[in-house]
């Protein structure tokens, strides 16, 4: 019993059942004697009085405790009081500031020898060794890498076969970059930071029209893509004029001679990647390394209106951004070369950039999942990282499938009463994945992320509180939520260590400054601590290429970036969203709504996965279309004694006014108004998705796209008298 306790790590309720059965073996009149401790003189004699079984007894106990004491779990130290996380600014108009930084300069760079991509690369080439540096697989294969050195010289081969194909050495020149989170991705972008190029990302679900328009305003000559079939894409708008600057098409995978033909015909070389990095390799030319200052890369944003916006970025700005995130963890969590980061969040998006920043720097090594979204699982397990980045729709797709799993009442209340447990723990600032809980429920779900995560991080858009505090307890790890948005490189604020409470997004980043201003429309006032979410700092972009219009609404005069986000400055010195200033209408009575804050109230409903609010300043009340769960709805359907198929359910009148009644309560607790509660719902079988053009690359609503294609059920909806 005292081995298989001391094995599994101290857990309380093991040690109470050995001290337990130590009392059982001993006689009451021994224990009676224990209790009442003779006279110090008296010790000798009385242990003599005592018999062999319960010498031995007290002996293990004695040794039990002090185990106990030494390797019992102990909370993190928070590295400021979570009680005041930011104060204010001094002059500084409310603007308020991280507590931890030491100072009030704003936090430009971490390492004296990493001000630029390039540089931040390099160092990780150092002090890793010549470690793993980009990991890849095919099925049922373990990871193969390339070493930094690998990537780094094929860097500067492809960066001299580029300039060997009429490309400059210049912050004028970009690149563009179509292609699915690869090796070579990485490859061709730092073969741009090598030689002082801007690399533009493209995907295609901005669509073929976004793609033209992004070609065109960013004069880009040269695209690199992964697969023949984007090739053929882009040489469709060179036959049809639309694109007349594109001339050179690199393939990272093989194609047919037919290919390169038909891009002859119209103007463009198509060679394969491999064949300019051995041209590169033959001119090998001295890199050319950018300033802290020089752009590193145009991040196209989808957004949900017009043509997408291209923010520009500096090394700087990319360098600022994650050098506070290394700043507000390095208490807790210090990056080593031993750290794995499981890339499948698109690259053509910061957020994961910054990620893979942050292991880079740190001579740590990136693995790509396959390149199919059903195939995650397995490639984590294969993989085994230790940083997992995530965005709410995957978090909340865990938590369903665990508790879809706990299929009768007894199951989900162990389930319940498991995490509960761990909660608490998480709340006194423990965080561990070797409790009993762990042993009984937990290990399977961190097994089937590899087993090895200790840190998560969470962001581009809110947070269900419910989930992310389950998954705190249960995947045993760090667990860390980020605000932010292209403009401001990712992120801005940052949960701060320690603080494992739910329902805001952290403090300000030592990177930046943020402030709050009054929205009248919506009736939000400073005074009352609440407005407009506005940053400032080294992160924040240069602006729009070629767009001063929208950058002149993105940047005020004084350098501020003003989100579009409502914020709420709390207690505690965090910040919680609380609205949307964008996509906000009036109803017919003259009342203003922002359906972004309702959707998510209603989305907190159980059988509910997704929901978009629309309303129409003709109409006096407010519609929805829901889309319910498929692994949650039916059970919550058959609690309310409704049967059948989820496309039954679906159409099924009684469940429509279940769902219906359960997102007014959500609302009337959440304390919506009466003209912000939806009158009437469409329930719709198919989630909204990127592929079908509902949702952008980040995952928001396309509000417009969404308004059109349901026009149909919209009008019938409001058919109805009220």
């Amino acid at each position: 019993m005292l081995t298989f306790f001391l094995v599994s790590g101290g857990s309380l309720w093991l040690f109470a059942e050995f001290v337990l059965s130590l009392l059982e073996k001993m006689q009451t009149q021994e224990i009676l004697r224990i209790l009442r401790l003779p006279e110090m003189g008296d010790l000798g004699q009385f242990f003599r009085s005592l018999s062999a079984t319960t010498l031995v007894s007290m002996g293990a106990l004695a040794a039990i405790l002090a185990y106990w004491f030494t390797h019992r779990p102990k909370a993190l130290t928070p590295p400021c009081n979570l009680l005041m996380q930011s104060e204010e600014v001094e002059d500084g108009g409310g603007a308020r500031r991280s507590v931890i930084g030491g100072g009030p300069q704003l936090l430009t760079h971490y390492y004296d020898d990493a001000r630029t991509m390039y540089q931040v690369f390099r160092r990780g080439l150092s002090i890793s060794g010549n470690g793993p540096c980009l990991g890849f697989r095919k099925p049922k294969q373990p990871y193969q890498w390339l070493s930094y050195q690998e990537v780094a010289n094929r860097a500067e081969f492809l960066g001299s076969g580029l300039l060997q194909h009429n490309c400059k050495a210049s912050t004028d020149q970009f690149i563009g970059v179509f292609a699915q989170n690869r090796p070579e991705w990485i490859i061709a972008e730092l073969a741009c930071y090598t030689y002082s190029m801007v690399v533009v990302p493209l995907y295609d679900t901005l669509g073929p029209g976004a793609i033209r328009y992004i070609i065109n305003t960013a004069d880009i000559s040269t695209v690199i893509v992964d697969k023949p079939q984007k090739a053929v894409l882009l040489l469709e708008h060179v036959e049809r004029k639309d694109t007349p600057g594109l001339k050179l098409v690199l393939l990272m995978e093989p194609f047919e001679e037919a290919l390169k033909e038909r891009g002859r015909k119209c103007g463009v070389v198509i060679k394969s990647m491999q064949d300019v990095e051995d041209c590169g390799q033959e001119n090998h030319r001295a890199p050319v390394p950018p300033q802290p200052d020089d752009l590193s890369i145009v991040c196209f944003t989808s957004g949900t209106t017009g043509n997408p916006k291209g923010a520009m970025l500096t090394h700087g700005n990319v360098v600022a951004d994650f050098s506070g995130f290394l700043k507000v963890t390095e208490s807790q969590w210090a990056p080593t070369c031993a750290d794995v980061h499981f890339s499948y969040l698109p690259l053509a998006h910061m957020f994961e950039r910054m990620v893979q920043s942050v292991v880079y720097c740190h001579g740590g090594r990136v693995g790509f999942f396959q390149g199919d979204i059903r195939l995650l699982s397995d490639d984590m397990k294969a993989l085994r990282p230790t940083i997992f980045p995530v965005v709410p729709r995957l978090l909340n797709r865990m938590y369903d499938k665990i508790f879809s799993q706990a299929d009768t009442a007894l199951k989900r209340w162990l389930l319940e009463f498991a995490a509960k447990r761990k909660q608490a723990e998480v709340q006194s600032g423990i965080i561990r994945n070797n409790s009993i809980w762990d042993e009984l429920f937990f290990n399977k779900i961190q097994a089937s992320l590899g087993g090895r995560v200790r840190m998560i991080v969470t962001g581009a858009a809110p947070a269900s509180p419910t989930v992310l505090g389950f998954l705190r307890a249960a995947l045993g790890c760090q667990v860390y939520e980020g605000y932010g948005q292209t403009e401001c490189t990712a992120g801005c604020t940052f949960t701060t260590p320690g603080d494992w409470t739910s329902g805001h997004v952290g403090a300000p980043l030592p990177c930046n400054h943020i402030k709050l201003v009054d929205v009248e429309e919506l009736n939000y006032w400073t005074h009352k601590g609440e407005g407009e979410v506005c940053v400032k700092g080294p992160n924040v972009f240069r602006g729009y290429l070629k767009d001063q219009e929208r950058t002149n609404e993105a940047l005020d005069s004084d350098g501020w970036l003003h989100t579009g986000d409502v914020g709420k400055w709390l207690p505690e010195g965090t910040l919680k969203i609380i609205d949307r200033k964008k996509h906000i209408f009036k109803l017919a009575q003259g009342e203003y709504v922002a359906p972004e804050k309702i959707e998510n109230i209603y989305i907190r409903s159980e059988p509910v996965a997704q929901i978009y609010v629309h309303g129409d300043s003709l109409k006096a009340y407010l519609v929805g279309i829901v889309v319910p769960d498929p692994e949650v709805m039916p059970s919550w359907a058959q609690k309310r004694g409704i049967e059948g198929t989820y496309a039954e359910l679906c159409a099924n009148k009684d469940l429509k006014k279940a769902i219906l009644e359960d997102l007014v309560r959500l609302g009337k607790e959440s304390g919506l108004h009466s003209f912000e509660q939806v009158k009437a719902i469409h329930i719709h079988c198919d989630m909204f998705s990127v592929q079908n053009g509902l949702l952008t690359p980040t995952l928001k609503a396309k509000r417009p796209e969404l308004r059109e294609y349901f026009k149909k059920q919209i009008e019938e909806l409001y058919s109805v008298s009220m």
